[in-house]
């Protein structure tokens, strides 16, 4: 795909760039953003002050911790869904009924999931200074991950390629993996 060709779209996509923190997450989601002229979702910006002073604590986050937050990010997609809208957004979408609670009714939802090596994550947790979620919570991240199975939509990318490749590979699986999740969730 050329750099400045886009995907036909079978709707306005709605897609949620989930991984461990340290994945690449804003990174990925701002150019992919920027490439499919929408909006962006920082997830993190919808935590409350409680979980953004547990994380910065190095408390790792239960599931009753991050219920509201999740639900925050849901309405946003289902808004953006329900006005047509495309929207990219960053969560880490750890465990599968995450992933489900943030998909809801939304047929369309794709999930870009950002995988990579423990050691690269933590390396570059530890090098970044102006985020709350230090590096000591990466081990917890990696406990609680359950990596997106096959009947999932889902894009698979490696963290350790360039964000420019990783976004030209989501924009070339884009329309399938969107069609795919339409169709699957019209069998249900």
């Amino acid at each position: 795909m050329s750099t400045s060709a886009l995907p036909l779209l079978p709707r306005p996509p709605i897609v949620v760039v989930m991984g461990v923190a340290g994945s690449g997450k804003t990174t990925i989601a701002q150019l992919l953003a920027k490439r499919l002229g929408c909006a962006l979702l920082e997830g993190d910006t919808l935590h409350s002050a409680d979980n953004i002073r547990r994380m910065a604590a190095g408390i790792a986050l239960t599931d009753e911790d991050r219920h509201d937050w999740l639900i925050a990010i849901a309405e946003r997609i289902a808004n953006a869904a329900h006005n047509g809208e495309a929207l990219v957004v960053t969560c880490s979408a750890l465990k599968r009924r995450y992933r489900e609670m943030l998909r809801g009714d939304v047929a369309h939802l794709v999930f870009v999931y950002l995988s990579g090596e423990k050691s690269l994550v933590e390396a570059r947790v530890n090098e970044r200074h102006d985020h709350f979620m230090p590096g000591s919570l990466v081990e917890s991240q990696f406990a609680a991950l359950e990596v997106p199975l096959a009947d999932e939509p889902v894009i698979y990318c490696n963290i350790e390629l360039t964000p420019q490749v990783i976004v030209e590979s989501i924009l070339e699986q884009l329309p399938h993996t969107m069609q795919r999740a339409i169709d699957t969730r019209a069998v249900r």
